[in-house]
């Protein structure tokens, strides 16, 4: 018996400490997206970029949400783009939860507050046990308000 659930655990253990596991994905993550993650991982923005640009995929909800992050978290954010693909994202999977979560983000940023919360009801729908993206976005918006609705910088 122990022999049959050491592999699902081993892959549990991999796929929690990943810092891309599914937190940012649809769930139809693309082994041609790893080399993104990576470099987003390591905030390594404009490698990131190259390589979702090599991807060229974006009929893929999960490739939208990333390029969406990374025109954001990028030394010269590109606020414009990145609301574009989180857009994109949403239009391809009206529930994915990391476009939902980092569009949130990006209209705390923008200073549009109920746009960010309007995101959080949204999540809340989609992962009702409270998922990452959502207890996430929890904490940026009450931050947020904490700090007389200005931004941190997401």
């Amino acid at each position: 018996m122990k022999r049959c659930l050491a592999p699902w655990a081993a892959a549990a253990v991999l796929l929690m400490s990943s810092p891309w596991a599914l937190a940012a994905d649809s769930g139809n993550g693309s082994d041609a997206l790893g080399e993104a993650r990576e470099y987003i991982a390591a905030k390594r923005w404009e490698e990131a970029l190259v390589s979702l640009r090599q991807v060229n995929d974006p009929g893929n909800p999960d490739w939208q949400n990333l390029m969406g992050y990374t025109l954001r978290r990028k030394a010269s954010p590109d606020v414009a783009a990145a609301q574009k693909h989180y857009d994109a994202a949403l239009r391809i999977d009206p529930s994915h939860r990391g476009a939902l979560a980092y569009s949130g983000e990006l209209a705390l940023m923008n200073g549009n507050l109920p746009v960010a919360e309007q995101r959080l009801a949204r999540l809340h729908k989609v992962c009702a046990a409270k998922c990452e993206e959502y207890l996430n976005l929890e904490d940026a918006v009450r931050r947020y308000k904490a700090n007389g609705n200005k931004n941190e910088g997401w």
